[in-house]
């Protein structure tokens, strides 16, 4: 299918889950650049706030197979990952798969599970996989985790350790809706669940060709540099303890590619790299004591960063 082609369903994409999602144009568009990035989300907010609607609406809308677990702590591994059971029929041990097999999976709560959880999960994220009892099955594509997380403070939640957080492309909060988007939710819940009225958009095959289409963006070396240059800001800015990973700048790379593709160019320009800068960093950085004692965020400074650092002028790709 022609990129312009691809480009619409994309539109279409949007509009369709905005019916069910409302006041979020934003959020919506900004989870589509990760999805079509080969990207996972995760969900920073507080419960009700339509983060499980929004992930069904895409699952939908997108003709995705979908599974959902809520993680508490007695939410194990396998299952998330999958089992041998004994066959006493045949003698022979057969394997039952996991929650994880679908090509959409919604992570709920993942800060209120057991480390080693959390862990199987995102091993499955970044390699695609799944190994047990020294098998190793490939998970469907595409595979995108949506996980959601409540704020730190919450009862019985733990904080996402850094090396976990950095596995995660963005991290996006919806936030309360304005009144008038509340309005609308409230008046068209009545009598009718408006996830029954989703349309499928698009088709698996469609979604792969998206992101086959994002791969194959043209980025100008100079917009390379200007993403390695703003990631070593981070490393030796004085008030991060801990600056941009490797990971992180490829996150920012695939979504700045995404970025251009869904505003119709097939070529990156340094706006689509300033446009995904804090949503692929700010959860990845660790703000140092002086920062802390300042009440800075992690926004706050990659914002400053942005200013700070020239974006470089870049040709068309031919």
């Amino acid at each position: 299918m022609e990129n312009s082609a691809l480009l619409q369903k994309a539109v279409d994409i949007k509009n369709e889950i905005k019916k069910v999602v409302m006041g979020k144009d934003e959020v919506i568009e900004k989870i589509l650049t990760a999805v079509i990035a080969k990207g996972h989300i995760l969900l920073e907010d507080i419960p009700g706030v339509g983060k499980t609607t929004l992930a069904l609406a895409f699952s939908k809308t997108m003709s995705l197979s979908y599974n959902r677990v809520q993680f508490t702590p007695d939410v194990l591994p396998t299952d998330i990952t999958g089992f041998s059971l004994y066959d006493k029929n045949t003698g022979k041990f057969v394997y039952k798969q996991g929650a994880a097999f679908c090509n959409l999976f919604l992570a709920d709560e993942i800060n209120r599970t057991s480390s080693k959880t959390q862990s199987a999960l995102l091993e499955m994220m970044e390699e695609g996989s799944v190994t047990v009892d020294g098998v190793t099955r490939v998970l469907p594509e595409p595979f995108i985790v949506i996980a959601t997380e409540n704020p730190i403070g919450s009862v019985g939640t733990q904080m996402l350790p850094e090396s976990q957080l950095d596995r995660f492309t963005v991290c996006l909060s919806m936030g309360y809706p304005d009144a008038i988007s509340e309005v609308s939710i409230l008046k068209s819940r009545q009598g009718v669940n408006p996830l029954d009225t989703v349309a499928s958009i698009a088709t698996i095959q469609d979604v792969m060709e998206m992101q086959a289409a994002v791969e194959n963006i043209f980025t100008d070396d100079k917009i390379y540099r200007y993403i390695a240059e703003l990631s070593a800001k981070t490393r030796e800015n004085e008030f991060l303890k801990l600056g941009l990973s490797p990971r992180g700048s490829l996150s920012i790379a695939a979504l700045a590619r995404a970025h251009a593709f869904l505003s119709g160019r097939n070529f990156v320009i340094p706006d689509d790299v300033a446009a995904v800068f804090a949503d692929a960093s700010a959860h990845r950085l660790v703000l140092s004591p002086k920062a802390k004692a300042a009440s800075m965020s992690a926004v706050g400074i990659l914002e400053d960063i942005l200013k700070t650092v020239g974006a470089p002028a870049v040709a068309k790709n031919k």
